[in-house]
């Protein structure tokens, strides 16, 4: 009697340890990835901001170098940052150069306000009197003292801060600056990494990213405007001192997407109620209802025109953004959000039908299924 046997069953085969040591190595330049860019997360932000204002400034050295023949391309950039830099400072001065003015007269007339605080005199002491905070702070003089006495802590942090911020911008300006001087350097470089077929599309969807960046900073600074010509005409309206440089000021603010305009109203309505009791009401007033209207209308409208967004797309795109990243989310949301519509419209356009000339399809074009149509 035979018995049947079955065939021994073929081993299994192990993990090849090619496959362990590369899963290892891929696990390990991720952990180190992921430290250097938490480590270097400032420096990175940096380079950010300095390649918006790079894409930014890139058309107008462009400019200055076709009009100007005489002109390389070094001296363009050279004269283009010059002016921007010239700009900046003529903006700091008609701040600064106010504040020390009015700091020294200030500090003249110091000694009779806190008297006339004290008394409930004058503007100060009639809001003090109103609010009852005169009162508080007679009754709680020891509490304020032990308080002003441990503001000396966070007073050398903002120190540190101030003296960051300004390495900052130094480091933002040379960034940009020397990203505009080897632009197309570096664009050249990049794009013969790519397939010949391609090379020209990339270069195309590119610029509209650009035409997006420089689109966004133009109607952030319309929006800014507007905003900075209001609150000097309703500060002006109410006999607000010196309502030019707190107008300038809330302009320079609003340029933060959402809650520029909020930070701009709390120094223009802390100014307001030290007039007077009703200037203060209704510069509050005022920019409650503006900033309603600036985030739901102005910055749809304009940002919908000047970037080719749809203003849901933009008012979400904000949204998302300040929960994801804070100010600096406020602040990219909207042209990364285009160039991402760049994008995707790029890629559509190829998977519906032939590549046209243009690779994006705008709200006043045809799409490329339709472009040998009569």
């Amino acid at each position: 009697m035979t018995t049947s046997r079955s065939a021994p069953s073929a081993p299994s085969a192990g993990v090849p340890v090619r496959a362990v040591l590369v899963t290892i190595g891929l696990v390990l330049a991720t952990v180190v990835l992921l430290y250097i860019v938490v480590e270097a997360r400032r420096v990175l932000i940096w380079m950010v901001v300095a390649a918006f204002f790079a894409i930014a400034l890139y058309p107008l050295v462009g400019w200055v170098e076709n009009r100007a023949r005489w002109c390389r391309r070094s001296l363009a950039t050279l004269i283009v940052f010059l002016a921007v830099l010239l700009v900046l400072a003529g903006v700091v001065a008609l701040f600064v150069v106010p504040l020390a003015q009015q700091g020294t007269k200030f500090a003249g007339q110091l000694p009779d306000l806190i008297d006339q605080a004290r008394s409930g005199r004058g503007p100060i002491g009639d809001l003090l009197e109103r609010t009852n905070a005169l009162q508080y702070v007679q009754q709680n003089q020891a509490r304020i003292r032990s308080f002003a006495t441990g503001l000396t802590t966070p007073a050398a942090g903002l120190l540190r801060g101030v003296a960051t911020g300004i390495a900052g911008t130094v480091t933002v300006f040379v960034l940009a600056y020397l990203m505009v001087l080897e632009g197309p350097k570096v664009v050249d470089g990049a794009l013969g990494l790519a397939q010949p077929g391609n090379r020209e599309r990339i270069r195309t969807v590119g610029a509209d990213c650009a035409r997006s960046i420089t689109g966004y900073l133009s109607g952030n600074l319309l929006i800014s405007v507007i905003c900075g010509v209001l609150t000097y005409v309703v500060l002006k309206i109410f006999g607000v001192p010196f309502a030019g440089l707190i107008a300038l000021f809330v302009a320079i603010t609003d340029l933060i997407p959402l809650v520029g305009a909020t930070l701009g109203a709390v120094v223009a309505a802390a100014a307001a109620f030290v007039h007077s009791v009703p200037a203060g009401i209704a510069v509050v007033v005022f920019f409650v209802l503006y900033q309603q209207v600036e985030n739901h209308v102005l910055q749809p409208l304009i940002f919908a025109r000047t970037v080719k967004l749809n203003p849901l797309t933009v008012l979400v795109a904000i949204l998302v953004a300040v929960e994801l990243a804070g100010i600096l989310g406020a602040l990219l949301a909207i042209p990364i959000a285009s160039m991402l519509q760049v994008i995707a419209r790029d890629v559509w356009d190829h998977r519906r039908g032939r590549p046209k000339d243009e690779p994006t399809v705008g709200e006043d074009r045809r799409p490329a299924v339709e472009t040998d149509q009569p």
